[in-house]
């Protein structure tokens, strides 16, 4: 198979959908790689590393996506790109469909085969693809919300950790989930008093084992959230429903019971925000303030660390790649059903429940978009 990467186009966007080792990777199993020029200069890897490790350079991103069967990205696909989508096109990256029903019309119209990374399942029903950026995310959000909390940016003027004689900044977290958790730990290492709200029993059991009495567990109700909302300097949105819309559970007459200069860091923009008041931001203009509260909403946060997210990326995206390449898509999901999971668009069909419902499309679930029968197949 023809195996193909561009530079990324998004805002601010560093990370590259392949590393030198995937190339070699890919070679070594008998396919060709086509990198675009200096795609992955801004994650520290130069034209010459991969083609030490056997990809042929190409100029051009068009020429690229001309050349190549399988095209591995790492963020969706901007409208000066679906141009280059095609029937027969394995596209192979971060879709977050749900609240862009553009980008879904373009799939949906061109053929192309898209299979999105948040969507894989792993065999006990995690996301492994999406689990590395989720935990880069959890981090981020600490490090850049503790950032908008000093008052030149807007914030209440809070150091999370406190010092000596002065409380400490409180954290309010909604969500346990990786990126949840991720958050948790950055929070707790910083010293900050850290509560976090999930649905999920089983979850905050866990998590209570996992972190003792260093942060406060609650069910997330909406007393709870309302109560940690007024209290809170800093809330994270990391609440995930795979491929489906995010529930606003921040609303907007919440804000007028938070504290002036407070910090929402919404990672759940990607697919729509779990505040009712966010809208997504870039990396050059990551905040507007909102009755008094300081909204980051980035969604592209791990492109601002593209060394470690592209390295953490390839490590989980690779072995599905290789699979693909090796049976082609269709083989590969009827063989894998985690993988199949992950096919949101399929020659014109939606062919992931969630994304289907929350685009209002007609779904054809992906073993009869592919025609073939329910077998055996396993996640892994």
């Amino acid at each position: 198979m023809k195996i193909g990467t561009v530079r990324e186009l998004k805002n601010h966007e560093y990370r590259v959908g392949l590393t030198p080792d995937n190339v070699m990777a890919y070679v070594k199993k008998g396919h060709q790689v086509f990198v675009q020029s200096g795609a992955g200069e801004m994650a520290s890897f130069s034209d010459d590393e991969y083609r030490l490790c056997g990809a042929v350079i190409i100029p051009t991103a068009a020429d690229v996506w001309a050349k190549c069967d399988m095209m591995v990205k790492v963020k969706e696909p901007l409208e000066e790109e679906y141009p280059y989508l095609r029937p027969g096109l394995i596209l192979f990256t971060y879709l977050h469909l749900a609240p862009n029903r553009r980008l879904a019309d373009a799939l949906f119209s061109s053929g192309v085969k898209a299979v999105a990374y948040e969507t894989i399942e792993g065999r006990t029903g995690s996301l492994p693809c999406l689990r590395p950026m989720s935990e880069i995310a959890g981090r981020l959000s600490i490090q850049e919300g503790a950032k908008y909390l000093e008052r030149p940016f807007g914030g209440r003027g809070i150091l999370l950790g406190g010092v000596p004689g002065v409380e400490r900044g409180k954290v309010v977290i909604v969500g346990g989930g990786i990126a949840g958790t991720y958050a948790a730990k950055a929070a707790v290492g910083m010293g900050a008093q850290v509560t976090l709200l999930d649905i999920s029993l089983t979850r905050l059991v866990y998590l209570d084992d996992i972190f003792g009495t260093s942060i406060t567990t609650l069910f997330s109700s909406e007393t709870n959230i309302a109560r940690s909302l007024a209290e809170a300097d800093l809330v994270i949105g990391a609440v995930l429903i795979p491929g489906a819309t995010t529930p606003k559970l921040i609303r907007q007459n919440h804000l007028k019971i938070m504290k002036q200069g407070a910090v929402i860091v919404d990672i759940a923009i990607d697919q729509g925000g779990c505040c009712e008041t966010s809208r997504q931001t870039t990396h050059d203009d990551p905040v507007f303030i909102l009755d008094g509260i300081v909204h980051y909403c980035v969604g592209n946060m791990p492109g601002a660390v593209p060394r470690t997210s592209t390295v953490a990326l390839a490590n989980t995206t690779l072995p599905y790649g290789l699979m693909i390449a090796e049976t082609g898509l269709e083989k590969a999901c009827e063989f894998n059903e985690g993988l199949a999971k992950g096919v949101n668009i399929y020659s014109g069909t939606c062919a992931n429940k969630n994304v289907a419902d929350s685009l209002g499309m007609p779904y054809t679930p992906v073993h009869e978009a592919m025609s073939y029968p329910l077998s055996c197949a396993s996640a892994v």
